[in-house]
């Protein structure tokens, strides 16, 4: 994703408060030199001499080494590498990042790169600690809250340092050996089930426990923090496996001929898919992780090389058909792309990164190693045979499906009995207990289940991607490859023919019954509500369709710079991410929820762009279920005082576009009790009924029975 123009103007004032030209980066980076050059050669450089002799080159790293970062652009640093090839000296001088332009002081950048200062071309530098010291790396702390940021920037100095040290002399290339990667032989198969392919080293693994955890940590800050209770010591924190699917030994076996195919089918000439699995407490990818982003708890090593995996680079793997395999609650299919210059006969590692909060904005991190030494056997160095067809067509997201067989039950049983209240709401508003369980009971199942659980928020920024789609390349196979978002859109598509709006925002938003059960609570414990003025409150309903046109004329120009906008949205934040992110956004999102104490859903009201979306094709209902009196706002005025969403014109209507289909007021229509025009009804019945029984007193038994049944209804 993109900075936006608010955040960006930060970031321009800190390249020119940092960037440091090249003779006063001269005198920090090479105090004794008396003499700087213009840049030139290829990457650029700018030789550094004292007198006639040359002490070193400064360079910028986006002239190198331009790696993205979470932003998804590169963080410029100017470097000082001397003829030795150790580090003099690194400065920032410009980044996009939201974290650190909104969040963390520019000086933790400043002691970050700081540790890369004396440090060798020849050293292999890791962000985080290692509990198990491993000889020949060298490891620096991260930054909290910024651990992708930090981990690219440091890839960025030391491969950019390495490359300048090569291509412009400063060492031998000879010193820095770059060999040609090994390529796979795809005639050797050979049938194995998991076991075997352990034995064989084509699956490498790495357990962890609890206990070997809490030692990593023992010296840290976080050497008490989510520590094993005793006797928990032994318990599985991640068992951890890695397989590189290329070789047809390993990928057949692992995941079927014809995914196999398929992925095959699917890789650029030199990209590799490596397939990860785990099982345990710990997860390898993260709950903070979201589309568009960086995984930050893992990363590939080779050689001096670390690689970082996005969001694109990931393909959902397919079930595990190799027998005797175990079970495995994690797995993913990772693609190296071909620019890493990946070498798969060579041994490399997947390095995962545990992480303990030790305060507000500070943790403690520590590494552990999964070293993967592929079988020579499956490896040569012909140029790679023609890819194989594929077989069967059958597209990729069934498969996806077919993994989540359980995730899409539950999501269907859910929406099932959705409807069947929706079909149903007559009968059920005359039985008000049995709604209210039902209703309050659907809300939790949404916060936990499709909020927490599923992850399956909805956004504004799925309605940009859909439109974007018409107009572009449009493809089903892109939108059923999320199964539990695909069946949910589907559902609110149709819904919002026959109710609108209202059942996906009263019903369906994880957010939204995050609200409506906070105020349920506040109002239970007596907490006074405050709403706006009717005027002012019907001019408030403007505001989301005004978020919702910037955000529709933003992302016709940039879809990526719309979904950063889109953070208007603090779905991302309490749903999707489960509140792990930098606190500005878990503020925003609290200070909303806060707000529910008080007003009922204020953010859907008067702020959701999602809403306001929804609201337009909504229009087009083909029905009005909600029932109304004659009698509905002149004079009465019952439903709309007690509308907690306001949705209830003075002159009784209601308005579709902000209806939440609580159901109340349907409730107050059934109530003989409390609604005027059904009370009086009651009250006609009762006097013909006393006037048919002829006052022989025989039929009065009858509609005591009666009276006390529907008081009894009515509580």
């Amino acid at each position: 994703m993109r900075a936006p123009w608010s955040m960006m103007l930060p970031a321009a004032v800190l390249a020119l408060v940092l960037a440091i030209p090249a003779g006063a980066a001269m005198e920090q980076f090479f105090p004794d030199a008396d003499r700087v050059a213009e840049p030139a050669g290829e990457p650029p450089v700018s030789a550094v001499y004292r007198g006639e002799e040359q002490v070193g080159v400064i360079f910028e790293t986006n002239d190198v080494a331009p790696i993205p970062a979470y932003s998804g652009e590169p963080v410029n640093m100017l470097v000082g590498l001397d003829m030795d090839g150790v580090v003099t000296g690194v400065r920032v001088l410009e980044h996009s990042e939201p974290i650190m332009l909104v969040g963390i002081p520019e000086a933790r950048l400043v002691d970050f790169v700081d540790q890369y200062v004396k440090r060798t071309i020849r050293e292999r530098v890791r962000v985080g600690l290692s509990p198990r010291k491993r000889e020949g790396f060298e490891y620096v702390d991260a930054v909290s809250g910024a651990t992708v940021t930090v981990v690219v920037m440091g890839e960025a100095i030391m491969r950019s340092a390495r490359q300048v040290a090569i291509a412009h002399g400063v060492v031998d290339p000879d010193a820095l050996p770059i060999t040609e990667p090994a390529s796979v032989r795809d005639d050797v198969f050979e049938q194995a089930d998991w076991s075997s392919l352990k034995e064989a080293g084509a699956i490498g693994r790495m357990h962890l426990t609890r206990g070997e955890v809490d030692e990593a940590f023992v010296g840290t800050e976080a050497e008490h923090v989510d520590t094993a209770p005793a006797g928990a010591e032994d318990e599985t924190f991640i068992d951890f496996y890695a397989a590189y699917l290329d070789a047809p030994t390993v990928g057949r076996n692992l995941i079927g001929d014809d995914h196999y195919e398929r992925l095959m089918d699917r890789l650029e000439e030199n990209e590799h898919a490596i397939m990860l699995m785990a099982s345990g407490r710990y997860s390898f990818k993260g709950s903070g992780f979201v589309r568009g982003g960086i995984f930050d708890r893992f990363q590939l090593m080779q050689g001096d090389r670390a690689i970082q995996f996005r969001d694109t680079d990931m393909i959902r793997a397919p079930r595990i058909v190799a027998e005797g395999a175990p079970s495995i609650s994690e797995r993913d299919i990772f693609v190296v792309r071909a620019e890493h210059g990946f070498d798969p006969g060579r041994t490399w590692e997947i390095e995962l990164l545990v992480r303990r909060q030790v305060g507000a904005l500070d943790s403690a991190f520590v590494n552990f190693g999964l070293v993967y030494s592929p079988p020579e056997a499956y490896f040569d160095y012909p140029e790679p045979e023609p890819a194989i067809a594929v077989d069967d067509d059958r597209p990729l997201w069934v498969t996806v499906w077919e993994d989540r067989v359980m995730h899409i039950v539950v999501l269907g049983a859910g929406l099932t009995l959705l409807t069947f209240i929706l079909l149903f709401q007559d009968p059920l508003a005359r039985r008000p207990k049995l709604l209210w369980w039902l209703r309050h009971g659907f809300l939790v199942y949404t916060v936990v289940f499709i909020g927490w659980y599923a992850l399956a928020q909805l956004s504004v920024v799925n309605i940009f991607t859909f439109t974007n789609a018409l107009f572009t390349d449009f493809q089903w196979s892109t939108f059923l490859m999320d199964p539990m978002m695909f069946i949910l859109w589907s559902f609110v598509a149709v819904t919002l023919l026959l109710w609108g709006r209202a059942v996906y925002c009263g019903w369906l938003c994880p957010f939204g019954a995050m609200q409506e059960l906070i105020n349920e609570v506040a109002r239970r414990f007596k907490v006074p509500q405050w709403e706006l003025p009717w005027a002012v409150h019907e001019r408030l309903w403007a505001l989301k369709y005004l978020i919702l046109l910037g955000l529709f004329a933003v992302s016709l120009h940039s879809l990526a710079t719309a979904e950063i906008y889109a953070e208007v949205e603090p779905f991302k934040t309490a749903v999707t991410m489960r509140w792990q992110r930098e606190w500005g956004f878990v503020l925003y999102a609290g200070i909303l929820l806060a707000i529910s104490i008080v007003n009922r859903k204020f953010f859907c009201r008067y702020m959701c762009p999602l809403g306001a979306g929804l609201a337009i094709p909504a229009r087009i209902r083909l029905f009005d279920w909600l029932k109304r009196h004659k009698e509905c706002g002149a004079p009465c005025q019952i439903c709309a005082n007690e509308c907690e969403v306001q949705a209830i014109h003075p002159d009784g209507r209601i308005n579709p576009n902000e209806c939440h289909y609580c159901l109340d007021c349907q409730v107050t229509y059934w109530n003989d009790r409390k609604c005027p025009p059904m009370v009086t009804r009651r009250k006609r019945w009762e006097k013909a009924a006393r006037a048919r029984a002829g006052g022989d007193g025989n039929e009065f038994p009858e509609i005591r029975v009666k009276q006390q049944a529907a008081a009894r209804q009515h509580g």
